[in-house]
């Protein structure tokens, strides 16, 4: 069966019964979702935006997107791996519509801007569902072991509670089938680039059914010296299903890396030249380190046609040690690099946590209604262990570079440790008022509790918190394959993350957003191609502002607003042919912000949010142009960003262009040439470890890999 074929079928099924969702037993999210999982049954992988298949990361209703009254994509990880994307990061920015990264090693190599909003605290992230409730976002880092990505874009705390202003990312791995399957991947490139995988899964027994992924990659990194990297990626999941109306699946997934120690370079002029491009000035005796584990039980239980209840229960335990010199800063008076903020530390983190809902189906005043009712707790214990202040400065030659040794002033001791205990309800609804229209509803309480203590003070705090959030949307299809939606929703963010919150932090309210969206979605050529339109303003209210002449000391009168327009296509405008394009644009701004800087009060208002483009646009062009051979072209172009609240320090726009040469010897197996970066720009993927330097990205590398299932 075709790509066009698959598609059809499934705009199809949905078509003609666009309220499916309302009747009969909701099954298992293993059996709903895996017909997106196509490679486990060696059909060709998903092609377009997937408007027709359940995404449950913008819903628990069981919706599509094209039932969902919000900005949704989904992104199959066949496609993925197709297109050459190693990271989650790279997945998401290329792919998804209007988000960009902004990682770096102090976010855990995982960040993104959305809609205007920026970081862990605005742009939420998820594993299978289930938030990871940290201040560095370490895992997952590969996408071997991934199923597909689902990205909601606009506030989601209705459904994830505080901290997703911007949107959410939800990484879904692979998880067990009852049909064999098994993948293994090789591959080699530049910088002795080395990655090797591994999959398998299938029936154990008619009731019993196993999913296993290894993967590793090293290589030695582009930058000299201390850019070589290391990782190791293993998830194993077993699905009990003794009858079609229930399914219990275990789940450990570990991850260890070892990622490059690259905090930034320095800038010369206001730019890196190019001759200091290759160069990394961390200390000899860096090191970063990143283990997570994380298990999980889920249980699905369908009693009848009218009632579902899941259960997730969950445990995730982070591992995390730096030691770096991470500022660096160019003095032209010498003509040295001063390098600074030598920082060791550690963070040792476990989290606890269990989601009961359950799922009614039935009538409201004779209308069709489907209602999700929830509760969620968990409790997270936090230890930071540091050298703070960070002390130590030492002056290097960037021409005739010495690495150099750690330098620890303060000595390294345990410095605070947080416990959050979170509490949650939580409802949805959807109520199908006619053919035509639906209404759908979301409600969420959220009740945190932060309990603190300086380690070195030897004090305590306390601080509860309490959010209500809720969203509501129409969505009015005229035909079965067109929708128009409208939605007001509202969100909460931390004012810092929860895990880390400081005294200083701790009386400080929540910070809330609201946001109104318009949309449309569609399909068309019998559901081959689809598009998507989207328009929004969000406003956020109680930033953190400064007190006039009390330097460090805040309170909370801020505002900041974006508004702007995203659109999406997918679609064969010829045989053989397929073109996938996104474009985001917006304007963000600070709308009352202010700090205390040399003792006076200076206001940002009217400035641009820090890390936020105002446009970002994604293509992604594949011609098979001979039997058994393809190629793909992707251009990636990403808007100037400020790296400063006073938008001083600008980094420039910046287009990349990644190709892939697909060589199939049979069905079964693919051989891929890729090229990342092909014309070798010099570009600025993210601020550096200071205001003085920036994170430079990779440059032209060029990876063969070979990839076969049976």
């Amino acid at each position: 069966m075709s790509p066009r074929s698959i598609a059809a079928c499934l705009a199809v099924a949905t078509c003609l019964a666009p309220n499916a969702a309302m009747s009969g037993p909701a099954a298992p999210d293993a059996v709903e979702l895996d017909m997106l999982e196509v490679t486990a049954t060696g059909a060709p992988a998903p092609r377009g935006l997937i408007l027709a298949t359940p995404a449950p990361s913008a819903s628990r209703l069981g919706l599509t997107p094209l039932q969902t009254p919000a900005s949704v994509d989904v992104i199959p990880g066949a496609v993925v791996r197709e297109r050459g994307q190693i990271t989650v990061n790279e997945a998401v920015t290329q792919n998804g519509v209007g988000i960009a990264s902004t990682a770096s090693p102090g976010t855990g190599n995982s960040a993104f801007s959305a809609r205007g909003f920026v970081g862990t605290n605005s742009v939420m992230r998820l594993y299978d569902g289930v938030r990871l409730y940290t201040s560095t976002q370490t895992f997952p880092f590969d996408t071997w072991n991934v199923a597909r990505i689902e990205v909601l874009r606009g506030p989601a705390s209705v459904l994830y509670g505080e901290g997703a202003v911007g949107g959410v990312i939800d990484v879904v791995p692979k998880r067990p089938t009852f049909t064999d399957v098994s993948e293994a991947r090789v591959g080699f490139g530049s910088d002795y680039t080395r990655r090797v995988a591994a999959g398998s899964g299938g029936p154990i027994s008619d009731v019993l059914a196993y999913r296993l992924d290894v993967s590793r990659n090293a290589g030695a990194g582009w930058l000299r010296p201390n850019g070589d990297f290391e990782n190791l990626a293993v998830s194993g999941s077993l699905l009990y299903r003794p009858s079609a109306d229930l399914a219990v699946t275990l789940s450990n997934d570990y991850g260890d890396t070892a990622p490059e120690r690259y905090w930034g370079s320095p800038l010369v002029n206001g730019r890196v030249p190019r001759i200091l491009r290759d160069t990394n000035f961390n200390v000899a005796d860096s090191e970063i380190r990143w283990r997570d584990n994380w298990t999980v039980l889920k249980a699905e239980w369908s009693p009848s046609a009218d009632l579902s209840v899941r259960n997730v229960a969950y445990r995730m335990t982070s591992d995390r040690f730096y030691r770096n010199a991470e500022g660096s800063a160019f003095l032209p008076a010498t003509g040295l690099v001063q390098r600074s903020l030598f920082a060791e530390i550690r963070h040792d983190q476990e989290q606890i946590g269990n989601r009961l809902d359950a799922t009614l189906r039935g009538d409201v005043f004779g209308l069709p209604s489907r209602t999700v009712l929830g509760a969620e707790v968990n409790r997270i214990r936090y230890r930071h262990i540091n050298n703070r202040p960070y002390g130590g400065t030492d002056l290097v030659d960037p021409f005739a570079f010495v690495p150099g040794r750690f330098i620890n002033l303060a000595g390294t001791a345990p410095g605070y440790e947080n416990v959050v205990d979170q509490y949650a309800l939580f409802a949805e609804n959807r109520l199908v008022l006619t053919k035509e229209l639906s209404l759908v509803t979301g409600l969420r309480y959220d009740a945190p509790i932060i309990r603190g203590a300086d380690l070195r003070a030897g004090t305590r705090f306390r601080s509860d918190f309490e959010a209500l959030s809720w969203r509501a949307g129409l969505v009015y299809q005229p035909r079965p394959d067109v929708s128009l939606y409208a939605q007001v929703a509202t969100a909460v963010d931390p004012v810092g993350n929860f895990v880390s919150l400081q005294p200083a932090q701790k009386d400080f309210r929540l910070s809330t957003g609201r946001q109104v969206e318009i949309g449309a979605k569609g399909l068309f050529w019998a559901g081959t191609a689809e598009w998507t339109l989207a328009g929004y303003r969000i406003v956020k209210d109680n930033l953190v502002s400064a007190v006039p002449g009390q330097p460090g000391v805040g309170v909370q009168v801020g505002s900041q607003s974006s508004q702007g327009f995203e659109a999406a296509l997918s679609l064969s405008p010829w045989e053989n042919w397929r073109l996938d394009a996104n474009l985001a644009l917006l304007h963000a701004q600070y709308d009352d912000f202010s700090q205390t800087v040399a003792g006076r009060v200076v206001s940002y208002a009217g400035n641009f949010p820090v890390d936020v483009p105002e446009r970002v646009a994604n293509l992604w062009l594949a011609w098979a142009f001979a039997p058994r051979w393809e190629a793909r072209l992707g251009v990636q172009h990403v808007g100037p960003m400020a790296s400063d609240f006073a938008n001083l320090l600008l980094r420039p726009d910046y287009t990349l262009l990644n190709t892939v040469l697909d060589y199939r010897p049979d069905p079964g197996s693919r051989l891929s040439l890729r090229v990342y970066n092909l014309t070798d720009e010099v570009y600025a993927a993210a601020r550096g470890g200071n205001a003085t330097s920036l994170l430079l990205g990779r440059p032209r590398t060029v990876e063969l890999i070979y990839d076969v299932v049976f």
